[in-house]
Order: C-alpha cells, then structure tokens, then sequence
C-alpha cells in the first residue's frame, strides 16, 4: 500500500500545483476574462465545448458504475454469464444518434462563429479604421495606411470601434493572438494576407502574444494593444503625424546621441513615418514602457539591451551592430526623450486605476 501511495505522490502533488496556477493571471491577459467581442464569442464556444464533455463524462461514468456494481463477481457465481447484446440495434442507434446530435450541437455556432470573426464587410466603411499589422522575428510592426502613421510593439485603437487589421510577415510564419480580445490569426510571408478585426469593450492595455513557433526568442514576442477613448485616440494619431525627426533634443547627451542613431541604427530603424527596414519604428519610444517588449523601461536595461540584444532575445536581426559603451548611453538618452505625445499606456493604466 505504501509503495502504491508513493507512486500516486506525484500525479496528486502535480494536480494541486496546476489547479492551483490554473487561477493565476491578469485581467487583460487571460482568454477566460474577456474584454472583447472576438474573445467574448470564443468562450461561449469553449463553455458548450466544456458543457458537452461534462456531459458525456457523467454519462459514462454513470455507466461505467452501474455495470461495475451490477455485474461485479459474486460468490458462486464466477461463471455467471450476462446476457449479450451485440447487434442490438437500439444500442446502436442511441450511441450513433447521440454522439452526432453533440457534434452539431457544437458545430453549428462554432461555424456562425467562424463566420462572424471573419466578416470584414465593414471595412469599407468611410470611418472604419484599417492597420497594417507586420509579423517580424521577433516584433510586430502597425502601420496606419489612412492616417500615414507607423509604430511598433505598441498597437493603439479606440475602445469600443472595430478595427480591422491586414496581417502579413516579412519572414516566417507568425500568430497575432491577443487573449483578452480575440483569437488567433497567422501572418504568412510571401504576400499572403489575413485580415481579422479587434473590438476592445474598454479603455485598458492588453497584453498580446505570438502563438506559433517562430524561432529562438519566439516565447518572447510580446506587444500590447493600447485601447484609448476615442478622443484620445484622435489626439494619438495628430501626435503621431506631427512628429519631426529632425528635431533636436534639449541636452548635450541626446544631441550627441541623435548623431549616433543616425549613423550606426537608421539603416534599420526609423523616427517619424519613413519606412523602417528591419527594424521596428521608435517614433514614439519614451512613451512604451517595455523595451524590446520584454525588459523593463529603464536607461540601464537600454544601454544593455543596445550593447548586447543578442543576450535577451537570441536570434534577433540586431545583433553584430557593434557601439562603444559612451555611444549606447547618449542613444539611450536620445530614445528616452522620444515623447511625442501625452496618451501612453501609463495614462491608460492610471484612468483605469482612478
């Protein structure tokens, strides 16, 4: 018996541990808190889905219990026989039925389901809201085609408006999957593209994720959706429009490093709404508060990251641009002065805290 129980200690501890991790989370995270219609239809299919396996287990176990206290063995009567009922063709019928009536039960709103996330009808629309979403190893890239507005990592919408996005990769075969709003959609290279929509029920910054394996630093490709009051939004997108990269910034430090950006990092990347080559737009950098969409947003995990970007997200196309350390701190300074505009995700999170 003890032996047994030892065998049975971990699968026990195991269990605890993952009903215990199974309640852990953030609002704007989770699949199971929706925050928007395409992840509000997603759970309704996932409760049927689980409704109708909770079903099948109760029946079964019901059965299951039955016939083991039924027909268990009995004394003196070890060659008892039960009366067979292969080929009764009620039996049949009823676990051929049943199993076909569950299937459509689920099938029928997940095909209108499928349908209803994929309907774009409303694109065309004068005032419909369309961004050009880009999957790169290992960020994602929004261009606003209408507005002549680019920005990385960060993707800001208006809360309560659909917004529909026009998704391609530049490399690999990547999954835009924002949990707490809608599903998943791939973004495939080669000028395939897929279009889905986001409708965000409140303002709030939601965390998204990409959800196929696409590399090295695939687990970290992050981004977030920046949903704003529409008004907010509006000011965003001004903001953003009237930016000027040549700017020249207030002190010494960051003049010194606007050079150095120029001449070692705008090749890859851009300030304003000139393309970007490989590398993301950080137009509006002083205003995320994540760098590389993982570290936090401080001037030493900066310069780290810009020495040495290979350390935190392997494989990334950043590596090999070598800058001496006094360079990587005055572009530091240059990016953290990179403010264009006062609606950030900071002042999302702190309407959302009053």
């Amino acid at each position: 018996m003890k032996g047994w129980i030892g065998k049975l200690r971990p699968v026990f501890i195991f269990s605890v541990l993952a009903l215990f991790l199974a309640g852990c989370g953030e609002d704007n995270l989770s699949a199971l808190k929706p925050k928007g219609y395409g992840a509000e239809l997603l759970l309704d299919l996932m409760m049927i889905s689980i409704a109708i396996m909770l079903f099948v287990f109760v029946i079964v176990m019901a059965i299951y219990t039955f016939v083991l206290i039924r027909y268990r063995r009995r004394k003196g009567e070890e060659d008892y026989v039960p009366k067979q009922t292969e080929g009764n063709k009620s039996l049949e019928v009823i676990w051929t039925v049943i199993p076909i009536l569950l299937l459509l039960i689920l099938a029928v709103p997940t095909v209108q389901a499928t349908f209803d996330l994929a309907d774009d009808s409303g694109k065309s629309a004068d005032d419909a809201i369309t961004i050009e979403v880009t999957g790169n190893q290992y960020w994602w890239h929004f261009n606003y085609p209408d507005q002549e507005v680019s920005t990385s990592q960060d993707l800001y919408i208006p809360a309560g408006e659909r917004v529909y996005l026009d998704m391609t990769s530049s490399d690999v075969i990547h999954s835009f999957w924002v949990p707490s709003i809608a599903g998943k959609m791939d973004t495939n290279p080669g000028g395939n593209e897929n279009t889905m929509y986001l409708e965000a029920y409140e303002e709030g910054v939601y965390w998204g994720h990409c959800a196929e394996l696409c590399g090295e630093s695939h687990s970290l490709m992050d981004f977030r959706v920046v949903a704003v009051s529409p008004e907010e939004y509006d000011q965003w997108i001004s903001d953003m429009q009237n930016i000027d990269p040549e700017a020249t910034p207030e002190t010494q430090s960051a003049q010194d490093g606007k050079a150095a950006f120029e001449n070692s990092c705008m090749g890859c990347h851009a300030i304003g709404n000139s393309p970007a080559g490989v590398g993301p737009n950080l137009s509006n950098f002083a205003n995320r508060t994540k760098i590389a969409g993982i570290l936090d947003y401080n001037k030493e995990n900066l310069v780290n990251w810009i020495m040495d970007p290979d350390e935190y997200k392997p494989g990334n196309k950043m590596q090999g641009y070598n800058v001496s350390e006094e360079e990587a701190q005055q572009i530091a300074d240059y990016l953290m002065q990179l403010d264009h505009s006062e609606v950030t995700p900071e002042s999302v999170s702190s309407s959302e805290e009053e």
